[in-house]
């Protein structure tokens, strides 16, 4: 098992951070690592993600929704090619702090070809992520602005 983890504080409330994460149509405007997302934030909904990490080749792939709480937290899980060959859980976490909202993003790694493939998922995945956290903290921060 492969687990990468990062985290980044948002000056914004919870309710604009997950209104920002769920905004899947508006993904090509701000994110540079999840460029595209369709598909619904339900329980067994297929989605279409493609990702372009920093280093490394993009990719599409067909990932289901395995959990969502409202507000809080948002999972998928990615398989590349036959279950159980190399899998990710990909988790987002937003959480109230003082000041505004702790938002997380990480994944779990796990199947045949993951220690083959760690130095690979070392390279550009945890840059992307954090790529990720900068774009949502700077979009969810300009949304509160213009708010109030």
């Amino acid at each position: 098992m492969k687990k990468l983890h990062t985290e980044i504080q948002i000056a914004a409330s919870p309710e604009i951070v997950w209104e920002t994460l769920l905004d899947f149509a508006a993904y090509e405007e701000w994110n540079p690592f999840i460029v595209s997302l369709e598909g619904k934030a339900e329980t067994g909904s297929k989605l279409r993600a493609r990702i372009e990490p920093p280093v490394g080749m993009g990719m599409t792939f067909r990932p289901t929704v395995t959990a969502v709480e409202p507000g809080r937290y948002f999972e998928w899980l990615g398989t590349l090619g036959i279950k159980g060959l190399m899998d990710g859980r990909h988790q987002f976490r937003i959480e109230a702090v003082d000041g505004g909202t702790r938002f997380t993003q990480s994944e779990e790694f796990t199947g045949l070809l993951v220690p083959l493939l760690a130095r690979t998922l070392d390279k550009g995945t945890p840059a992307g992520f954090e790529l990720m956290n900068q774009a949502i903290k700077e979009r969810a921060e300009r949304i509160a602005a213009k708010r109030g």
